[in-house]
């Protein structure tokens, strides 16, 4: 086992340099000054040079070839696997690819966090121009390498095996029930009340003190992590230090609060990986998809359920020292689960949010292949939105410019947020099932068997499997959208 050994220290130094662009890849966005920007940039462009080099030297391609031959157990054997796809990847394209890339990303998206406030699109464009320019040259490489499609090269990095005809099938599939449920969700709200508001504003002291309340509860390890205040909510740093953050609102303490129990199941997830498999590829996170399926599980199945709202409802009238009919259960429950067609993603209900990553899945490939010119994009944009969600954005502060995705560099990402939804749902669905009782814990506030059955099914997997082996073990079917309809049709039709 000589190769493998020497692979598994190699990549171990490879995680721990991982584990430091992190933090400062966080620190950037959270709490680094607009002037460190081009430093910040050079820091993080040489991290990501270095990591490269370090993947792609051709010690590391004699390493595989011997190691493969070697006598290894399950873990060693998907450890090894993943230290090849990792390569593969990183061999594919040039260091000053890599290195040009980094710096452009860096940049842009610095440039976007003046942009999209002052709806300057025209400003961000050529900045968005070079990133694009360099995104197509590593997928192009990629795609070489991996013997698929640019974006499918794409998508692999976030979605390990995933593949754009597999979410074809999966969004067509979606879009053939969404928009009439969507209707009837809205004929069916109009028939009924509607909740009553919550008088602001609502200090922000008060919504960080509920919001790290709330993460105690779900299980959150505040000897491992940190909450903070960026542009942008996210989770990001490592598994043994995981740092979330929100954005807070004086007039909708809600938004800041499923902000941060949204990146909190994130969180939880990069937390309860398993720590004997600590900086070594197998005990990553496997894939955006399932990732997103443990913050969507955590913040939509349960943070927005009628017993969750029976726990919350008293810890938020103390919070904000209000009581009367509106601060009540059922109240805040309505409100949390209120469907509204809107411009923003982040903000969305989770009955429209699919039609948002809908239409930046569709627009980014549209790019990516040529078939839609960047200056062409926040006319896409207005037009799509009007298509799938029957609504127009004024500006593109709203609308093209409202996610940070594509200036940072994360082109192929948008579709796993939705394959996220689903996963959720089916997770849950099953968890739900093997834990009887499981909605009365939540009414109490004891999120201990729900963590501890996502533990065993999800976060101790690592990447041992691949996502649709995990989803499948744990589930007992493939990934698919019977499970997301069914929750969708029972919490927001058949409940007054």
């Amino acid at each position: 086992m000589k190769a493998y050994q020497e692979l598994s220290q190699r990549f171990r130094r490879l995680g721990l340099l991982g584990d430091a662009l992190a933090v400062l890849n966080w620190d950037t966005a959270a709490m680094m000054p607009d002037g460190g920007a081009p430093m910040r940039a050079a820091q993080s462009a040489t991290l990501s040079v270095l990591i490269h080099e370090q993947v792609t030297a051709p010690r590391v391609g004699e390493l595989l070839a011997a190691a493969d031959a070697e006598s290894l157990d399950d873990w060693q054997r998907a450890n090894l696997a993943e230290m090849r796809r990792t390569h593969v990847h990183a061999t594919a394209v040039p260091p000053d690819l890599v290195e040009r890339l980094s710096v452009a990303s860096s940049e842009c998206e610095m440039a976007w966090r003046a942009a999209r406030p002052a709806n300057d699109f025209a400003g961000l464009r050529s900045r968005l121009a070079t990133v694009l320019e360099l995104t197509r040259a590593q997928a192009e490489a990629k795609a070489a390498a991996l013997g698929c499609s640019p974006y499918d090269a794409l998508l692999d990095q976030y979605e390990p095996g995933g593949r754009a005809a597999d979410i074809d099938r999966l969004f067509g599939e979606l879009e053939g029930f969404l928009p009439a449920l969507t209707q009837r969700v809205l004929e069916h709200q109009r028939a009924h009340p509607a909740p009553l508001p919550l008088d602001g504003p609502f200090d922000v002291a008060a919504q960080r003190a509920l919001g790290l309340q709330l993460m105690a509860a779900l299980g959150f390890d505040f000897e491992h992590g940190r909450l903070d205040v960026s542009h942008h909510p996210f989770c990001g740093g490592t598994p043994d230090d995981v740092r979330i953050t929100t954005r807070f609102d004086l007039d909708d303490f809600t938004s800041a609060l499923m902000g941060v129990l949204h990146e909190t199941g994130h969180a939880l997830y990069e937390r309860g990986l398993p720590a004997a498999w600590r900086n070594q590829p197998v005990g990553a996170a496997r894939g955006m998809s399932l990732h997103e399926s443990q913050s969507l599980l955590v913040e939509m199945q349960a943070c927005r359920s009628r017993e969750f709202a029976i726990f919350c409802a008293p810890l938020v009238r103390a919070a904000f020292g209000r009581d009367g009919p509106a601060w009540q259960p059922d109240n805040l429950h309505r409100l949390s689960t209120r469907v509204e067609p809107g411009l923003i993603r982040v903000d969305a209900d989770e009955v429209t949010y699919p039609a948002h990553v809908i239409l930046r899945y569709r627009l980014e490939r549209a790019l990516l292949g040529g078939d839609l010119a960047l200056a062409d994009l926040p006319g896409a944009w207005r037009d799509g939105m009007q298509a799938l969600l029957g609504i127009v954005p004024s500006d593109d502060t709203d609308g093209c410019l409202q996610d940070i995705h594509w200036p940072s560099g994360a082109w192929g990402y948008f579709p796993t947020y939705t394959l996220g939804a689903m996963t959720a749902a089916q997770l849950f669905q099953a968890a739900r099932a093997a834990l009887p009782g499981l909605m009365d814990d939540l009414a109490r506030g004891d999120f201990s068997r729900l963590l501890g059955w996502l533990r065993a099914h999800v976060h101790e997997k690592g990447s041992r499997f691949s996502a649709a082996e995990i989803v499948t073990q744990a589930t007992g079917a493939p990934l698919g959208v019977a499970a997301f309809k069914r929750h969708l049709e029972a919490r927001y039709l058949e409940a007054a």
